[in-house]
């Protein structure tokens, strides 16, 4: 069908949700963003899903959450009635229409026979991954957009192993849903008639306790907590997310009791009123946080984005300015200070490992290899990082110690099978303790460590092509860098490629080798001085990621390198 015959579908139904039949309504003869929301079902890939809120195919509302959500019923169906009998955890966070997406997401499975268990709340998306282990479900559904502006939401599925879907199940839940074909004959099950019979169970402080009680394990050094937490003075924003119950108790449970939360950044709001992006990435989201710090003269500011799974920090300096640290320096202050607080304790194991992304930082490997701990790389989305601790517990040939990928998300102890703010705000702040102890501050504590192993520097950037075409425009970028094949960047030879959608490296001299990671639709290019770039089309948004990671003699050194490149890699796309 045609943008414009899934319009009139749309258009002439006579009980469309109010709310959406006025957007409908306002977007008259707007043919442009008409299109846009018709032309195409929303894609689910193994992100789930993730789009602009509004009427539409190719919109998140609670028709295409209805549809998401019964195709996972429809597969479901086709298991054992014990698998499926242990039905799915549901959780969401502060957006528009996150509360309504979750109990509709109850309602559908609840008409298949398929049981719910759906917070009370609003709660973090590691919180979500907990519970489907806590509770052994078959799966789990959480209703977020992340970090994306105020007017996107989006869907996650998780399998039983607390990660999201990997791509062989996604894959395969993806074909059913595309089987539901008219999302206005979905039947949806009565909410009371579930809770009467208890098909729907509303879950809260119980399940929060237990995840409170694994989050307790995270300390690593209680002593130094003790004794030098309890003075450190941190400020801490849920930058209006689901951050802040479980984010001030765990901090509290770690004997951290000296911090300040930013009051206006502490509701729940999905507007974001006082951010323009609610990302820990972002200099702007820590705008608040750094006049509270100075107010108070915080050590140390941490940021959660709304679903709490990503964690940006800023550390004061003697001047009283803060500087931010970037996803991949976070990475590697705590690497180090795992590694180094388990091997003086004695509890370092001998086939300890950590994982990252191929896009990550080389600086926690070179880290990892100083004490003898293995870095497993994996391609990027937690998931893959959840597959290597599904590996490791089921072999016992490694014992799991880190996790990170260079956009801001990290997990500390594998309780969680995804990235886990909640974690890794005590984590960090008990990392502060430890260089306040020594009279410095996690910014001194980098330095220290780009002496001992190299100054790395990464940058990531991208470019956006929203609309009809900007699938298009990405694929033929992609094009590009396969078929022109880049020889040099910068003036340093490319001395092998690789390109994880066919499996292969290809070196300079022409010999190949046979890639093991899953297929992707990734290039990674490494130069004879050690600087890699890397390409990939983004999972959850219209964007191409670029990825440059270098290597100096100075911190100046590294940071001209990187612009360098990244006025390379221009030049190159531009040609």
């Amino acid at each position: 069908m045609s943008w414009k015959d899934n319009y009139a579908t749309w258009n002439n139904q006579a009980n469309l949700e109010p709310s959406l039949k006025n957007e409908l309504n306002a977007l008259a003869g707007d043919n442009a963003t008409l299109e846009d929301a018709f032309y195409q079902p929303m894609e689910f890939g193994t992100a789930g899903m993730r789009g602009v809120l509004g009427p539409g195919i190719n919109r998140m509302n609670i028709y295409t959450v209805r549809q998401a959500t019964e195709g996972l019923a429809r597969f479901m169906d086709t298991l054992d009635d014990s698998v499926k009998a242990r039905g799915v955890a549901i959780s969401f966070d502060s957006r528009h229409h996150s509360t309504d997406f979750a109990h509709e997401s109850a309602r559908v499975l609840g008409e298949h026979g398929i049981k719910s268990y759906v917070f009370e709340s609003l709660r973090p998306t590691p919180e979500l991954s907990f519970t489907v282990r806590h509770l052994h479900t078959y799966a789990g559904i959480m209703i977020t957009a992340s970090h994306n502006p105020k007017q996107y939401n989006g869907y996650k599925i998780y399998g039983e192993d607390g990660g999201q879907m990997p791509p062989k199940e996604s894959d395969l839940i993806t074909s059913y849903i595309r089987k539901v074909t008219d999302l206005f004959a979905i039947k949806v099950a009565d909410e009371a008639q579930l809770l009467a019979d208890k098909t729907m169970t509303i879950i809260g402080d119980d399940v929060d306790q237990a995840y409170l009680a694994k989050v307790k394990t995270v300390t690593i050094n209680q002593k130094l907590v003790d004794e030098d937490g309890k003075d450190m003075k941190l400020v801490f924003t849920p930058l209006h997310g689901t951050g802040r119950m479980l984010g001030e108790k765990a901090l509290r449970n770690a004997g951290f009791k000296n911090f300040s939360v930013v009051k206006e950044q502490a509701v729940a709001d999905p507007e974001f009123s006082t951010v323009k992006f609610p990302n820990p990435e972002f200099p702007e989201a820590f705008k608040m946080a750094i006049d509270l710090g100075k107010k108070e003269d915080a050590d140390v500011l941490i940021a959660v984005d709304p679903d709490a799974d990503r964690l940006g920090t800023a550390v004061r300096q003697p001047n009283g300015d803060y500087v931010l640290l970037t996803g991949n320096q976070i990475a590697a202050v705590l690497l180090h200070y795992i590694l180094q607080a388990n091997q003086d304790a004695g509890t370092l194991p001998a086939n300890a490992a950590a994982v990252k992304s191929i896009v990550s930082s080389e600086f926690a490997t070179k880290i990892a290899a100083s004490y003898h701990v293995d870095m497993i790389n994996v391609l990027t989305g937690f998931k893959y990082i959840a597959e290597q601790i599904e590996h490791f517990e089921a072999s016992g040939e490694h014992t799991y110690m880190f996790g990170f990928e260079e956009s801001y998300g990290y997990l500390i102890k594998p309780f969680v099978h995804d990235k886990d703010a909640i974690q890794t705000t005590v984590l960090l702040a008990e990392v502060a303790a430890y260089y306040k102890h020594q009279g410095k501050n996690l910014y001194d504590g980098l330095q220290e460590l780009f002496a001992e192993y190299g100054y790395f520097r990464e940058k990531t950037t991208s470019e956006e092509f929203d609309g009809v075409g900007g699938s298009d425009k990405i694929a033929a970028l992609m094009t590009k860098f396969r078929e022109e094949a880049p020889k040099a960047f910068n003036g340093f030879d490319v001395v092998s490629t690789e390109d994880f959608q066919s499996q292969v490296e290809t070196f300079a001299d022409g010999h190949q080798a046979p890639i093991s990671l899953p297929q992707a639709n990734v290039l990674k290019y490494k130069l004879n001085d050690g600087t890699w770039i890397a390409i990939r089309p983004s999972g959850t948004e219209p964007k191409i990621k670029f990825y440059i990671g270098t290597l100096g003699d100075s911190l100046d050194q590294a940071n001209t390198k990187l612009d360098q490149f990244e006025a390379a890699l221009q030049t190159f796309i531009k040609a």
